[in-house]
Protein backbone atom coordinates (compact mmCIF):
# COMPACT_ATOMS: atom_id res chain seq x y z
CA UNK A 1 0.00 0.00 0.00
CA UNK A 2 1.35 3.35 -0.94
CA UNK A 3 2.25 5.75 1.79
CA UNK A 4 0.87 9.27 2.00
CA UNK A 5 2.42 11.50 -0.63
CA UNK A 6 3.38 8.46 -2.77
CA UNK A 7 1.73 6.69 -5.64
CA UNK A 8 1.88 3.12 -6.73
CA UNK A 9 4.81 2.35 -8.95
CA UNK A 10 4.12 2.53 -12.58
CA UNK A 11 1.12 4.85 -12.31
CA UNK A 12 3.13 7.77 -13.67
CA UNK A 13 5.87 5.75 -15.21
CA UNK A 14 7.78 4.71 -12.08
CA UNK A 15 9.04 6.25 -8.92
CA UNK A 16 7.10 6.08 -5.71
CA UNK A 17 6.57 9.75 -5.19
CA UNK A 18 3.74 11.83 -6.63
CA UNK A 19 4.85 14.04 -9.46
CA UNK A 20 2.72 16.70 -11.09
CA UNK A 21 2.54 15.84 -14.75
CA UNK A 22 3.66 18.56 -17.06
CA UNK A 23 1.02 19.21 -19.64
CA UNK A 24 2.26 19.67 -23.12
CA UNK A 25 1.28 22.76 -25.01
CA UNK A 26 -2.20 22.30 -26.32
CA UNK A 27 -2.34 22.18 -30.10
CA UNK A 28 -3.97 25.17 -31.70
CA UNK A 29 -7.72 24.97 -32.08
CA UNK A 30 -8.71 23.60 -35.42
CA UNK A 31 -9.90 26.37 -37.64
CA UNK A 32 -8.13 29.10 -35.69
CA UNK A 33 -5.72 31.07 -37.77
CA UNK A 34 -3.60 34.12 -37.83
CA UNK A 35 -3.32 36.84 -40.39
CA UNK A 36 -6.07 38.23 -42.55
CA UNK A 37 -7.32 34.86 -43.77
CA UNK A 38 -7.49 33.45 -40.28
CA UNK A 39 -9.36 36.47 -38.89
CA UNK A 40 -11.85 36.39 -41.75
CA UNK A 41 -12.40 32.65 -41.35
CA UNK A 42 -12.86 32.80 -37.60
CA UNK A 43 -15.13 35.86 -37.54
CA UNK A 44 -17.04 35.87 -40.82
CA UNK A 45 -17.00 32.35 -42.23
CA UNK A 46 -16.92 30.24 -39.09
CA UNK A 47 -19.82 28.03 -40.12
CA UNK A 48 -22.54 27.83 -42.74
CA UNK A 49 -24.91 30.25 -41.01
CA UNK A 50 -22.25 32.92 -40.51
CA UNK A 51 -21.05 32.49 -44.08
CA UNK A 52 -24.57 33.04 -45.46
CA UNK A 53 -25.10 36.12 -43.30
CA UNK A 54 -21.70 37.50 -44.28
CA UNK A 55 -22.47 37.10 -47.97
CA UNK A 56 -25.94 38.67 -47.65
CA UNK A 57 -24.84 41.66 -45.57
CA UNK A 58 -21.72 42.07 -47.65
CA UNK A 59 -23.86 42.27 -50.80
CA UNK A 60 -26.12 44.90 -49.19
CA UNK A 61 -23.14 46.98 -48.02
CA UNK A 62 -21.47 46.72 -51.42
CA UNK A 63 -24.70 47.79 -53.13
CA UNK A 64 -25.03 50.83 -50.83
CA UNK A 65 -21.38 51.80 -51.35
CA UNK A 66 -21.66 51.54 -55.13
CA UNK A 67 -24.84 53.63 -55.16
CA UNK A 68 -23.29 56.21 -52.85
CA UNK A 69 -20.13 56.45 -54.93
CA UNK A 70 -22.14 56.73 -58.13
CA UNK A 71 -24.30 59.50 -56.64
CA UNK A 72 -21.51 61.52 -55.04
CA UNK A 73 -18.95 61.36 -57.83
CA UNK A 74 -20.98 60.80 -61.01
CA UNK A 75 -24.65 61.79 -60.99
CA UNK A 76 -24.86 64.49 -58.30
CA UNK A 77 -24.68 68.10 -59.44
CA UNK A 78 -22.81 69.86 -56.65
CA UNK A 79 -22.87 73.26 -58.32
CA UNK A 80 -25.79 74.03 -56.02
CA UNK A 81 -23.13 74.07 -53.27
CA UNK A 82 -19.90 75.42 -54.69
CA UNK A 83 -21.22 77.69 -57.43
CA UNK A 84 -21.65 80.72 -55.17
CA UNK A 85 -24.16 79.71 -52.44
CA UNK A 86 -21.59 77.97 -50.20
CA UNK A 87 -21.25 81.26 -48.32
CA UNK A 88 -25.01 81.17 -47.65
CA UNK A 89 -24.74 77.69 -46.12
CA UNK A 90 -21.93 78.82 -43.83
CA UNK A 91 -23.02 82.28 -42.59
CA UNK A 92 -26.39 83.07 -44.19
CA UNK A 93 -27.44 85.52 -46.86
CA UNK A 94 -27.59 88.60 -44.58
CA UNK A 95 -24.20 88.26 -42.89
CA UNK A 96 -22.68 91.06 -44.95
CA UNK A 97 -25.14 93.50 -43.36
CA UNK A 98 -23.43 93.11 -40.01
CA UNK A 99 -20.20 94.65 -41.25
CA UNK A 100 -18.25 91.84 -39.56
CA UNK A 101 -15.11 90.95 -41.49
CA UNK A 102 -14.19 87.34 -42.07
CA UNK A 103 -10.92 87.98 -40.27
CA UNK A 104 -12.89 88.94 -37.15
CA UNK A 105 -15.13 85.90 -37.57
CA UNK A 106 -12.18 83.50 -37.82
CA UNK A 107 -10.52 85.18 -34.84
CA UNK A 108 -13.64 84.38 -32.82
CA UNK A 109 -13.67 80.81 -34.10
CA UNK A 110 -10.02 80.34 -33.19
CA UNK A 111 -10.67 81.73 -29.69
CA UNK A 112 -13.56 79.30 -29.19
CA UNK A 113 -11.43 76.40 -30.45
CA UNK A 114 -8.63 77.43 -28.08
CA UNK A 115 -11.07 77.32 -25.16
CA UNK A 116 -12.21 73.84 -26.26
CA UNK A 117 -8.61 72.66 -26.46
CA UNK A 118 -7.78 73.99 -22.99
CA UNK A 119 -10.88 72.32 -21.58
CA UNK A 120 -9.86 69.04 -23.19
CA UNK A 121 -6.35 69.34 -21.80
CA UNK A 122 -7.65 70.07 -18.30
CA UNK A 123 -9.63 66.83 -18.41
CA UNK A 124 -6.56 64.79 -19.34
CA UNK A 125 -5.77 62.03 -16.87
CA UNK A 126 -2.47 60.16 -17.04
CA UNK A 127 -4.05 57.17 -15.31
CA UNK A 128 -6.70 56.76 -17.99
CA UNK A 129 -6.08 53.94 -20.46
CA UNK A 130 -4.35 55.04 -23.65
CA UNK A 131 -6.52 55.24 -26.71
CA UNK A 132 -5.87 52.50 -29.21
CA UNK A 133 -5.23 53.30 -32.84
CA UNK A 134 -8.54 51.81 -33.90
CA UNK A 135 -10.39 53.93 -31.35
CA UNK A 136 -8.59 57.06 -32.54
CA UNK A 137 -9.51 56.34 -36.14
CA UNK A 138 -13.12 55.68 -35.13
CA UNK A 139 -13.23 58.99 -33.25
CA UNK A 140 -11.71 61.24 -35.89
CA UNK A 141 -12.36 59.25 -39.06
CA UNK A 142 -16.05 60.13 -39.47
CA UNK A 143 -15.73 63.86 -38.75
CA UNK A 144 -12.61 64.02 -40.91
CA UNK A 145 -14.50 62.53 -43.87
CA UNK A 146 -17.32 65.01 -43.34
CA UNK A 147 -14.94 67.96 -43.11
CA UNK A 148 -13.07 66.87 -46.25
CA UNK A 149 -16.38 66.52 -48.09
CA UNK A 150 -17.46 70.03 -47.05
CA UNK A 151 -14.10 71.58 -47.88
CA UNK A 152 -14.10 69.88 -51.27
CA UNK A 153 -16.97 72.20 -52.23
CA UNK A 154 -14.82 75.30 -51.82
CA UNK A 155 -13.19 76.91 -54.84
CA UNK A 156 -10.07 78.22 -53.05
CA UNK A 157 -7.57 76.68 -50.66
CA UNK A 158 -8.12 79.40 -48.04
CA UNK A 159 -10.93 77.60 -46.12
CA UNK A 160 -8.83 74.43 -46.01
CA UNK A 161 -5.84 76.29 -44.59
CA UNK A 162 -7.99 78.08 -42.02
CA UNK A 163 -9.60 74.79 -40.96
CA UNK A 164 -6.18 73.18 -40.61
CA UNK A 165 -5.11 76.17 -38.53
CA UNK A 166 -8.10 75.59 -36.25
CA UNK A 167 -6.90 72.03 -35.74
CA UNK A 168 -3.49 73.36 -34.77
CA UNK A 169 -5.04 75.80 -32.30
CA UNK A 170 -7.03 72.93 -30.78
CA UNK A 171 -3.81 70.95 -30.26
CA UNK A 172 -2.03 73.95 -28.73
CA UNK A 173 -4.95 74.50 -26.37
CA UNK A 174 -4.81 70.87 -25.29
CA UNK A 175 -1.11 71.16 -24.50
CA UNK A 176 -1.71 74.35 -22.52
CA UNK A 177 -4.46 72.67 -20.52
CA UNK A 178 -2.26 69.67 -19.69
CA UNK A 179 0.71 71.79 -18.57
CA UNK A 180 -1.26 74.45 -16.73
CA UNK A 181 0.27 75.15 -13.28
CA UNK A 182 -1.88 74.18 -10.28
CA UNK A 183 -2.32 77.83 -9.27
CA UNK A 184 -3.73 78.69 -12.68
CA UNK A 185 -5.66 75.41 -12.93
CA UNK A 186 -7.73 76.35 -9.89
CA UNK A 187 -8.96 79.37 -11.83
CA UNK A 188 -9.38 77.55 -15.12
CA UNK A 189 -13.15 77.89 -15.01
CA UNK A 190 -12.90 81.68 -15.08
CA UNK A 191 -10.32 81.51 -17.87
CA UNK A 192 -12.59 79.35 -20.03
CA UNK A 193 -15.55 81.63 -19.29
CA UNK A 194 -13.53 84.70 -20.30
CA UNK A 195 -12.40 83.02 -23.53
CA UNK A 196 -15.99 82.06 -24.32
CA UNK A 197 -17.24 85.62 -23.90
CA UNK A 198 -14.29 86.90 -25.92
CA UNK A 199 -15.09 84.47 -28.73
CA UNK A 200 -18.74 85.55 -28.75
CA UNK A 201 -17.67 89.19 -28.78
CA UNK A 202 -15.34 88.66 -31.71
CA UNK A 203 -17.91 86.68 -33.70
CA UNK A 204 -20.57 89.39 -33.19
CA UNK A 205 -18.09 92.29 -33.48
CA UNK A 206 -18.98 93.11 -29.84
CA UNK A 207 -22.51 94.00 -30.96
CA UNK A 208 -24.90 91.25 -29.78
CA UNK A 209 -27.70 92.52 -32.01
CA UNK A 210 -25.69 91.36 -35.03
CA UNK A 211 -26.70 87.83 -34.20
CA UNK A 212 -30.11 88.53 -35.76
CA UNK A 213 -28.38 88.74 -39.16
CA UNK A 214 -26.69 85.36 -38.78
CA UNK A 215 -27.80 82.35 -40.76
CA UNK A 216 -26.73 78.96 -42.01
CA UNK A 217 -24.20 76.89 -40.11
CA UNK A 218 -23.02 79.88 -38.06
CA UNK A 219 -26.50 80.43 -36.64
CA UNK A 220 -26.97 76.71 -35.95
CA UNK A 221 -23.72 76.47 -33.99
CA UNK A 222 -24.29 79.72 -32.07
CA UNK A 223 -27.82 78.73 -31.00
CA UNK A 224 -26.80 75.15 -30.15
CA UNK A 225 -23.75 76.26 -28.17
CA UNK A 226 -25.76 78.88 -26.28
CA UNK A 227 -28.51 76.34 -25.57
CA UNK A 228 -26.06 73.76 -24.25
CA UNK A 229 -24.10 76.28 -22.17
CA UNK A 230 -27.20 77.81 -20.58
CA UNK A 231 -29.41 74.75 -20.20
CA UNK A 232 -26.76 72.79 -18.29
CA UNK A 233 -26.64 75.11 -15.22
CA UNK A 234 -30.41 75.54 -15.40
CA UNK A 235 -30.87 71.79 -15.36
CA UNK A 236 -28.44 71.25 -12.48
CA UNK A 237 -30.14 73.93 -10.38
CA UNK A 238 -33.59 72.53 -11.12
CA UNK A 239 -32.47 68.98 -10.29
CA UNK A 240 -31.09 70.11 -6.94
CA UNK A 241 -34.20 72.20 -6.32
CA UNK A 242 -36.44 69.20 -7.00
CA UNK A 243 -34.62 67.26 -4.29
CA UNK A 244 -34.75 70.17 -1.88
CA UNK A 245 -36.59 69.88 1.43
CA UNK A 246 -37.77 73.49 1.38
CA UNK A 247 -41.57 73.58 1.02
CA UNK A 248 -41.64 76.25 -1.73
CA UNK A 249 -38.59 75.51 -3.85
CA UNK A 250 -39.43 71.90 -4.63
CA UNK A 251 -42.99 72.52 -5.94
CA UNK A 252 -41.74 75.34 -8.16
CA UNK A 253 -39.04 73.10 -9.63
CA UNK A 254 -41.50 70.23 -10.16
CA UNK A 255 -43.99 72.58 -11.78
CA UNK A 256 -41.40 74.01 -14.17
CA UNK A 257 -40.03 70.60 -15.18
CA UNK A 258 -43.40 68.95 -15.71
CA UNK A 259 -44.87 71.96 -17.52
CA UNK A 260 -41.99 72.25 -19.99
CA UNK A 261 -41.78 68.51 -20.59
CA UNK A 262 -45.52 68.44 -21.28
CA UNK A 263 -45.40 70.70 -24.35
CA UNK A 264 -43.50 70.33 -27.65
CA UNK A 265 -40.56 72.57 -28.43
CA UNK A 266 -42.21 74.11 -31.47
CA UNK A 267 -45.04 75.49 -29.30
CA UNK A 268 -42.47 77.16 -27.04
CA UNK A 269 -40.71 78.64 -30.07
CA UNK A 270 -43.98 80.10 -31.34
CA UNK A 271 -44.73 81.47 -27.89
CA UNK A 272 -41.27 83.02 -27.73
CA UNK A 273 -41.75 84.75 -31.08
CA UNK A 274 -45.30 85.98 -30.68
CA UNK A 275 -46.30 85.89 -27.00
CA UNK A 276 -43.21 86.85 -25.01
CA UNK A 277 -43.60 90.52 -25.95
CA UNK A 278 -46.70 90.69 -23.75
CA UNK A 279 -44.45 90.10 -20.71
CA UNK A 280 -42.53 93.34 -21.38
CA UNK A 281 -43.69 96.95 -20.94
CA UNK A 282 -44.85 98.62 -24.16
CA UNK A 283 -41.76 100.83 -24.42
CA UNK A 284 -39.24 98.11 -23.45
CA UNK A 285 -36.61 96.77 -25.84
CA UNK A 286 -37.73 93.24 -26.67
CA UNK A 287 -34.93 90.76 -27.47
CA UNK A 288 -34.49 89.87 -31.11
CA UNK A 289 -36.00 86.72 -32.63
CA UNK A 290 -32.83 84.68 -32.26
CA UNK A 291 -32.37 85.62 -28.60
CA UNK A 292 -36.01 84.71 -27.96
CA UNK A 293 -35.43 81.36 -29.64
CA UNK A 294 -32.34 80.77 -27.47
CA UNK A 295 -34.37 81.52 -24.34
CA UNK A 296 -37.06 79.01 -25.27
CA UNK A 297 -34.57 76.32 -26.30
CA UNK A 298 -32.71 76.83 -23.01
CA UNK A 299 -35.89 76.47 -20.96
CA UNK A 300 -36.94 73.39 -22.93
CA UNK A 301 -33.61 71.61 -22.73
CA UNK A 302 -33.06 72.65 -19.10
CA UNK A 303 -36.11 70.65 -17.99
CA UNK A 304 -34.76 67.47 -19.61
CA UNK A 305 -31.26 68.07 -18.29
CA UNK A 306 -32.78 68.42 -14.82
CA UNK A 307 -34.30 64.94 -15.04
CA UNK A 308 -31.05 63.47 -16.33
CA UNK A 309 -29.07 65.04 -13.48
CA UNK A 310 -31.71 63.95 -10.97
CA UNK A 311 -31.17 60.37 -12.08
CA UNK A 312 -27.44 60.85 -11.53
CA UNK A 313 -28.07 62.26 -8.06
CA UNK A 314 -30.10 59.21 -7.14
CA UNK A 315 -27.21 56.96 -8.18
CA UNK A 316 -24.95 58.35 -5.43
CA UNK A 317 -25.08 56.03 -2.37
CA UNK A 318 -26.74 57.57 0.65
CA UNK A 319 -23.90 56.32 2.83
CA UNK A 320 -21.54 58.87 1.32
CA UNK A 321 -23.89 61.68 2.30
CA UNK A 322 -24.09 60.29 5.82
CA UNK A 323 -20.30 60.07 5.95
CA UNK A 324 -20.03 63.71 4.94
CA UNK A 325 -22.45 64.69 7.70
CA UNK A 326 -20.47 62.64 10.19
CA UNK A 327 -17.36 64.62 9.24
CA UNK A 328 -19.18 67.84 9.99
CA UNK A 329 -19.43 69.05 6.41
CA UNK A 330 -22.18 71.49 5.51
CA UNK A 331 -24.95 70.40 3.12
CA UNK A 332 -23.57 72.79 0.48
CA UNK A 333 -20.08 71.28 0.75
CA UNK A 334 -21.45 67.73 0.61
CA UNK A 335 -23.41 68.54 -2.52
CA UNK A 336 -20.58 70.42 -4.25
CA UNK A 337 -17.66 68.12 -3.41
CA UNK A 338 -19.21 64.67 -2.93
CA UNK A 339 -22.63 64.27 -4.53
CA UNK A 340 -22.59 66.51 -7.60
CA UNK A 341 -19.25 65.35 -9.11
CA UNK A 342 -20.34 61.70 -8.99
CA UNK A 343 -23.84 62.49 -10.24
CA UNK A 344 -22.57 64.46 -13.23
CA UNK A 345 -20.01 61.78 -14.03
CA UNK A 346 -22.72 59.11 -14.06
CA UNK A 347 -24.99 61.33 -16.17
CA UNK A 348 -22.52 61.95 -19.00
CA UNK A 349 -24.01 59.46 -21.52
CA UNK A 350 -27.56 60.74 -21.08
CA UNK A 351 -26.42 64.38 -21.04
CA UNK A 352 -24.57 64.01 -24.32
CA UNK A 353 -27.61 62.38 -25.86
CA UNK A 354 -29.72 65.34 -24.75
CA UNK A 355 -27.22 67.85 -26.14
CA UNK A 356 -27.07 66.04 -29.48
CA UNK A 357 -30.86 66.14 -29.57
CA UNK A 358 -30.71 69.87 -28.83
CA UNK A 359 -28.37 70.41 -31.77
CA UNK A 360 -30.82 68.69 -34.09
CA UNK A 361 -33.77 70.54 -32.57
CA UNK A 362 -32.22 73.80 -33.75
CA UNK A 363 -33.46 72.85 -37.21
CA UNK A 364 -36.99 73.66 -35.96
CA UNK A 365 -36.09 77.34 -36.20
CA UNK A 366 -36.95 77.12 -39.89
CA UNK A 367 -40.63 76.81 -38.91
CA UNK A 368 -40.59 80.24 -37.25
CA UNK A 369 -38.85 81.87 -40.20
CA UNK A 370 -35.21 81.83 -39.05
CA UNK A 371 -32.73 80.82 -41.73
CA UNK A 372 -30.49 78.38 -39.93
CA UNK A 373 -28.67 75.60 -41.77
CA UNK A 374 -31.83 73.78 -42.84
CA UNK A 375 -33.77 76.94 -43.63
CA UNK A 376 -31.04 78.31 -45.87
CA UNK A 377 -31.72 75.47 -48.32
CA UNK A 378 -34.97 77.14 -49.40
CA UNK A 379 -33.10 80.42 -49.90
CA UNK A 380 -30.51 78.75 -52.13
CA UNK A 381 -33.05 76.76 -54.15
CA UNK A 382 -35.06 79.96 -54.72
CA UNK A 383 -32.20 81.52 -56.69
CA UNK A 384 -33.02 81.88 -60.39
CA UNK A 385 -30.30 79.47 -61.53
CA UNK A 386 -31.59 76.69 -59.27
CA UNK A 387 -35.38 77.07 -59.42
CA UNK A 388 -37.09 73.87 -60.59
CA UNK A 389 -33.77 72.38 -61.71
CA UNK A 390 -33.86 69.29 -59.49
CA UNK A 391 -31.11 70.31 -57.07
CA UNK A 392 -33.08 69.43 -53.95
CA UNK A 393 -31.33 66.07 -53.20
CA UNK A 394 -27.85 67.59 -53.39
CA UNK A 395 -28.74 70.53 -51.16
CA UNK A 396 -30.28 68.38 -48.43
CA UNK A 397 -27.53 65.77 -48.70
CA UNK A 398 -24.98 68.50 -48.04
CA UNK A 399 -26.91 69.79 -45.02
CA UNK A 400 -27.36 66.25 -43.72
CA UNK A 401 -23.62 65.64 -43.98
CA UNK A 402 -22.93 68.74 -41.88
CA UNK A 403 -25.40 67.69 -39.20
CA UNK A 404 -24.00 64.17 -39.13
CA UNK A 405 -20.45 65.48 -38.80
CA UNK A 406 -21.40 67.69 -35.84
CA UNK A 407 -23.41 64.99 -34.04
CA UNK A 408 -20.84 62.25 -34.63
CA UNK A 409 -18.06 64.51 -33.35
CA UNK A 410 -20.00 65.21 -30.16
CA UNK A 411 -20.72 61.52 -29.68
CA UNK A 412 -17.10 60.42 -30.08
CA UNK A 413 -15.79 63.22 -27.87
CA UNK A 414 -18.26 62.13 -25.19
CA UNK A 415 -17.14 58.51 -25.45
CA UNK A 416 -13.54 59.59 -24.96
CA UNK A 417 -14.58 61.62 -21.92
CA UNK A 418 -16.40 58.58 -20.51
CA UNK A 419 -13.25 56.48 -20.97
CA UNK A 420 -11.09 59.04 -19.18
CA UNK A 421 -13.51 59.32 -16.27
CA UNK A 422 -14.11 55.57 -16.08
CA UNK A 423 -17.88 55.82 -16.44
CA UNK A 424 -19.44 52.40 -15.90
CA UNK A 425 -16.16 50.76 -14.86
CA UNK A 426 -15.77 51.75 -11.24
Amino acid sequence: MAQDGQTPPGLYGGGGHMHTPIAADAPPRRGAGTGVRGVLRDNLFKDTKNSILTVLFGAVILFVLIKTFNYVFITARWEVIYNGPLEFYMVGKDFRRTGISYEMLWAGIYTAVLAMGIGTGLGYNEESPPMRLGARLAMIGGPLVGIVFILSMTRTITPTLLTAGAGGVLWVGGQLGRRMPPVVRRRSGWILLALTFLAFGLITNFTPSNIDEFGGLLLTIVVAFAGVSLSFPVGVIMALARRSTFPLIRPLAVGYIELIRGVPLISLLFMGQFAIRFLFPPDANIPGPIFRAIIMITLFSGAYVAEVVRGGLQSVPAGQIEAGKALGLSPFTITRQIVLPQALRNSIPALIGQFISLLKDVSLLVIIGLQELLGIVDVVLARPEFVNQGYVPEAYAFVGTIYWTLCFSMSRAAQRLETRLGVGTR
